[in-house]
């Protein structure tokens, strides 16, 4: 049975007007508020005129006046609109066109004509998925509140020494455990260790501990301290724990991370992660020299 989110608004985005309206009438069918447009120009347009914000995008990509490739960077480019979620909608099944979607960051790929069934399962959970991570954030915010961490400053003013990577690994006796960060030799008013160890447990409780057997990564919002945080979790086959799964996260704090320089960060968490899953040393500050030149 396919979850539905109350209240969820929809914009749908194509040139031909007999599959805008057949999805959008599917979709009101299923109680979905919907807004369309004809193209990535109208769609910029009706964005300027809604009183919310959409919580998800669905996008053609071949259209006149700006097709959806374009619309879709210019949506990445704006802090209040890149971290909705964004499917394609699209024709074409070239490899090409498919990289190209995947490169470009967005959420899934859907190939006309397509069954209803498939179209409300991914929208369904898309929408479940940004509702977890709107839940971690209002618990991370709550987690700052309550350390009372009004700042994140270190002790260097530069910009590059308020990005803390931290890496925190499942241990089976005491639980999540921070193994190591960078840089060494930043001041902050909190306990790095205790905000790894209560960011993975936030993550852990609201995904499910099944649910990371898989690379998952998100960009996290700290109001309170105006920070950004990139997340990303994995696990590895390990006897040694109960259920032959040992969990990770990587972390990234900074002042700011553009949800562009996110699919970089992920690409560098990825190559992390296979060093870890193959049991192959890597050096956190390399890495963090590399992710302080994707930041800028």
């Amino acid at each position: 049975m396919v979850k539905k989110i109350l209240n969820s608004l929809i914009m749908i985005i194509d040139d031909n007007p007999d599959i805008l309206l057949n999805i959008k009438l599917m979709l009101e069918y299923n109680e979905y508020e919907v807004v369309t447009a004809e193209n990535g120009k109208d769609a910029l347009e009706k964005l300027d005129k809604l009183d919310k914000p959409p919580n998800l995008f669905i996008c053609d990509i071949m259209m006149p006046e700006m097709d959806g490739y374009e619309f879709f960077e210019l949506i990445l480019d704006n802090d209040e609109l890149s971290n909705i979620p964004f499917i394609f909608l699209t024709a074409k099944s070239e490899p090409e066109d498919v990289r190209l979607g995947k490169m470009l960051g967005v959420d899934d790929y859907i190939t006309k004509p397509f069954k209803q069934a498939d179209l409300l399962a991914i929208i369904s959970g898309k929408l479940q998925r940004r509702k977890r991570i709107n839940s971690i954030n209002n618990q991370i915010n709550e987690l700052f509140t309550s350390l009372n961490g009004s700042s994140l400053k270190s002790v260097s003013e530069e910009d590059r020494n308020n990005v803390i990577f931290i890496f925190v690994l499942w241990d089976e006796k005491i639980g999540p455990k921070l193994e190591v960060y960078h840089p060494k030799d930043i001041n902050v008013q909190y306990s790095l260790e205790d905000i790894g160890t209560q960011v993975f447990q936030m993550v852990s409780s609201i995904y499910g501990k099944k649910n990371i057997k898989k690379s998952q990564g998100f960009l996290l919002t700290i109001e309170n301290i105006n920070k950004k945080s990139y997340v990303y979790f994995d696990s590895y086959e390990d006897e040694d724990v109960r259920g032959n799964e040992r969990r990770y996260m990587l972390a990234l704090i900074a002042n700011e991370i553009k949800m562009l320089s996110t699919f970089r960060i992920k690409e560098y968490f990825n190559e992390i992660s296979t060093d870890i899953k193959n049991k192959r040393n890597w050096e956190i500050e390399n890495y963090w020299e590399d992710i302080i030149r994707t930041l800028k």
